[in-house]
């Protein structure tokens, strides 16, 4: 009996405390950063493995028919869509006329408002009482429409002379070691698990990493970056309040594309979350790809996840009363 629900029993408990195991583990990873600056570099090298993995096993919860099916749900994937890559767009664009006059600064703010979240989204908006499971099978179409967009977006924004200073070879490569990869393996997998016990062992067993995963991953994330704040904290400390401003604005503009789209309570709650959260943990290889002289970029991303964090714990008690069932 021990050992056949150990594991699972475990793996509930991570799952309700898995806002503190996640701000834990932020923590840990600034504190560690601190300690042992060295170790930033090879850090960074861990992040790609440890977050394609982290999407691989978010991918495995979506079943290769709930993909076809979600490309049939109409309203709630139109309004996905449309309050990431219409309203988003529009936010941003009202805000950027006063971010930081620094090149560097602009483009990491972008990278990281302009691309809607795919991972831990899915598990906020559950805890607020949002309809977790059409965000994950949204979660492929969110992906692709992202990284078919986003270098149009930051051609409208910053002017064809960025094309001189970023290179595509980096997004297509996070774009094929990130989505397409993980998300092969994960219909793989659910093949395996369709027609082998073996299969469906493996499958339950890897449903049950996803907290550690996302702890480790934003570990990880954090203590490599952490170092290069020394010489940067104040430039990035000015985006700060532009990250918490658009928390507060894509509430309201998430509840309003709700309502456009007459979408019942859980799905409302769940592009309320979607529109406020963003993709931070897979545009950062991008960032970290970037030339020497927008370095700093990197880091702007990851202070949006530590602001979007706090700012999660917030929603998942403020969403219910935006969006109340009754």
């Amino acid at each position: 009996m021990v050992a056949e629900h150990g594991p699972r029993g475990l793996a509930e408990r991570m799952e309700h405390h898995q806002v503190a195991i996640y701000l834990a583990a932020m923590a840990a990873g600034g504190l560690f950063g601190s300690l042992a600056p060295a170790a930033g570099p090879g850090l960074e090298h861990a992040i790609n493995p440890v977050l394609a993995t982290l999407l691989y096993v978010t991918f495995l919860q979506v079943p290769a028919a709930e993909l076809l099916r979600s490309l049939r749900t109409g309203r709630f994937l139109a309004a996905a869509l449309a309050v990431n890559f219409v309203v988003v767009p529009l936010v941003v664009a009202a805000m950027f006329a006063f971010l930081p006059d620094d090149q560097a600064l602009r483009l990491g703010v972008l990278l990281v408002l302009l691309c809607p979240c795919v991972d831990y989204v899915i598990v906020f908006s559950g805890l607020a009482g949002g309809s977790s499971q059409r965000l994950l099978a949204a979660t492929p179409v969110l992906l692709l429409a992202q990284m078919v967009l986003l270098p149009g977006f930051l051609w409208l924004f910053m002017g064809s002379g960025l094309a001189d200073v970023v290179e595509a070879g980096p997004f297509v490569e996070a774009f094929l070691v990130l989505i397409v990869i993980p998300l092969a393996l994960a219909w793989l997998t659910q093949g395996w698990a369709a027609r082998r016990s073996a299969g469906r062992k493996a499958a339950n067993a890897m449903g049950t990493t996803m907290v550690p995963l996302m702890a480790a991953t934003l570990l990880t994330v954090v203590a490599s970056q952490v170092p290069k704040l020394d010489d940067s904290l104040a430039d990035v400390a000015r985006v700060v309040p532009f990250y918490a401003l658009f928390l507060v604005v894509m509430a309201f503009a998430g509840r309003a594309v709700a309502r456009l789209f007459r979408l019942d309570v859980p799905a409302s709650r769940a592009i309320v979350f979607s529109g406020a959260t963003r993709n931070s943990l897979v545009v950062l290889p991008l960032a970290l790809a970037l030339p020497e002289p927008l370095a700093i970029a990197a880091v702007v991303v990851v202070t949006q996840t530590l602001v979007e964090v706090v700012g999660m714990v917030i929603y998942v008690r403020a969403v219910p009363r935006l969006v109340p069932a009754s």
